[in-house]
């Protein structure tokens, strides 16, 4: 999360001040400082390490994180490992390098559910000590039918009054795997009448004789989600438990955990709302079976919205804290429209990388009038609005590639490039006038031929003429071929996400890759994640994954043209 937002108004006597706009989750940790409830904010970010974390997962990364930070507080990376069959080292990876990106720093603060798994234990046992909780035998079916509906009340079952002694039995030959999965399961006594479905005497442990990521074969029953994450926030000193909207039915079962397990200082659980991009995949089924089916990649396939998808095409952290700022926080579910975040990547790289030149769609230039064997080194600007970026040499000879979209032979009327007779000018090189072309058996042209006027040259003073087409080159000789990568959105924009049998409506022109492009020659040293802005073109990043020594790759991040307007405040 951003700094507090400062915005200064005008008082009746004419003086101006400051007021901090807070959001409704800073006005309720005010609200606790004030009161005594708490001396301190400590906050957490707690994934399942079940795949890859997506652009939605940022918002809240950088919410518990700034928010510790601005109260001066402590902030704890925790794994939510509570569930062996989705979960696998992989996601551990790359969810903890995709946190440190953001600059979310937890210093000596990652800790793991699975920890706490002993405690947990205990704490369940407690709970059957106190009659609050008891083994059952019904089969998941069963459990589905005792639960009732939303206007039904659900059926007791027929273990909930069962002796202490004998649940304290059960449950220990639960952990000693003397039952089989799904054969007995542990269920808080709460109140099957309850409106609030979620208190319908909950499953709290479930028999599943998996091996663990963490934690290996030392246990075969494993505590439910509800039931460990109030346990584990209590365990850490939590004091602002920070969730997603959908969570808000469940902070009753929270709040009762921590109350019936007696935790002297409870932390408290806030609800906000997700943040949702128009148009993309973050469901992890659904990019599971595109990288199972070979659509993309692997997780961080440029097109999608994972974090490390993002990083790997080019956004920066940040793009994806002014993005998120820009999104706000709330009680209301909303979608943010993909074009804010390509706005926010643009605002970013306009003035921090270079302007560079690339052909990605080349035909040979050859200047007749040049001499042959000559190089001349011309002193091209970095950044035209940032002069502190300074300049650059490029090489300029008598053969250069251009791209092909900038010469026709019998242009339309207002075509201001390259034609037989026209004069343009050569992006910080000359003015030259082209002479014709040459062409190929199957009418294809290889070769587009200019003469030009050595006193035009770019910086010399010269106010002759004016031309009103300039157009960018790349040295022939000097030139480095790549490979250029062109995304779209994966999901067809016009036609929504899903079909009707609810499979993803793919957008086949999600990738275009040239495999011919010449970029200049101080492009051959970008290293893995280096930004460029090639001209007309967009921003470009050296792809992470693919490119090798001598043959880079580049991913295009965004277009320079934007559609988005930034709302007025």
């Amino acid at each position: 999360m951003s700094e507090k937002e400062l915005k200064e108004n005008v008082t009746t006597e004419g003086e101006a001040e400051k007021t901090v706009s807070r959001n409704f989750i800073e006005q309720i940790i005010d609200k606790d400082l004030a009161e005594g409830v708490y001396d301190t904010v400590h906050t957490r970010f707690p994934p399942e390490p079940n795949g890859y974390l997506h652009i939605g997962h940022a918002k809240s990364i950088l919410l518990n994180y700034g928010l510790a930070k601005e109260y001066g507080g402590k902030f704890n990376m925790r794994f939510d490992d509570t569930n062996p069959t989705k979960e696998k080292a992989e996601f551990v990876d790359s969810i903890l390098a995709d946190i440190k990106w953001l600059g979310a720093d937890w210093e000596d603060r990652l800790f793991f559910a699975s920890d706490y798994f002993e405690q947990m234990y205990e704490g369940a046992v407690k709970l059957i000590k106190k009659g609050k909780a008891y083994v059952s035998e019904l089969s998941a079916e069963e459990m589905r039918e005792y639960r009732g509906t939303l206007t039904e009340p659900g059926k007791n079952d027929p273990s909930r009054d069962r002796s202490v002694e004998e649940n304290l039995e059960l449950f220990e030959k639960m952990k000693n795997g003397g039952f089989a999965d799904g054969e007995r399961t542990l269920r808080a006594k709460i109140d099957m009448a309850s409106p609030n479905i979620n208190m319908r005497d909950p499953i709290i442990y479930r028999v599943a004789h998996l091996s663990h990521q963490h934690t290996g074969d030392a246990w075969c029953i494993y505590p439910m989600y509800d039931f460990a994450h109030p346990i584990e926030d209590a365990i850490e000193g939590i004091t602002h438990s920070i969730c997603t909207l959908e969570f808000e039915d469940h902070r009753p079962l929270y709040d009762w955990v921590v109350r019936e397990l007696e935790y002297p200082h409870p932390p408290k659980q806030i609800e906000f709302a997700k943040m949702y991009l128009t148009n993309v995949v973050t469901g992890k089924r659904y990019i599971k079976k595109l990288v199972e089916d070979g659509i993309v990649d692997g997780w961080d396939d440029p097109r999608l919205v994972s974090i490390a998808a993002l990083r790997r095409r080019g956004f920066t952290p940040e793009s994806i804290k002014m993005f998120v700022d820009l999104c706000g926080i709330s009680k209301s579910n909303s979608s943010a429209d993909y074009a804010m975040l390509e706005y926010c990547i643009r605002e970013d790289l306009k003035l921090k990388r270079p302007r560079m030149m690339a052909v990605l769609d080349p035909v040979r230039l050859i200047i007749d009038n040049y001499p042959e064997n000559q190089t001349e080194m011309l002193t091209v600007a970095n950044n035209l609005e940032n002069e502190a970026m300074g300049t650059r040499q490029v090489p300029f000879g008598r053969e250069l590639y251009i791209e092909r979209e900038d010469f026709m032979e019998e242009p339309p009327r207002k075509y201001f490039r390259m034609f037989p007779g026209n004069e343009v000018r050569l992006m910080n090189a000359y003015f030259v006038t082209c002479t014709g072309c040459i062409k190929d058996e199957n009418g294809r042209i290889i070769e587009v031929h200019c003469t030009y006027d050595p006193e035009t040259k770019c910086g010399s003073g010269f106010t002759g003429r004016k031309v009103k087409g300039t157009i960018h080159w790349v040295p022939a000789k000097e030139a480095v071929k790549a490979e250029v990568r062109l995304y779209e959105n994966i999901i067809d924009e016009e036609k929504g996400v899903y079909n009707e049998d609810g499979s993803l409506n793919l957008n086949p022109n999600s990738l275009t890759v040239l495999k011919e492009c010449y970029l200049e020659p101080a492009l051959k040293d970008g290293k893995p994640y280096d930004s460029f802005q090639f001209v007309r073109q967009g921003y470009f990043c050296v792809d992470s994954k693919d490119s090798v020594e001598g043959a880079p790759v580049f991913n295009r991040i965004v277009s320079l043209k934007s559609s988005y307007v930034l709302p007025k405040a």
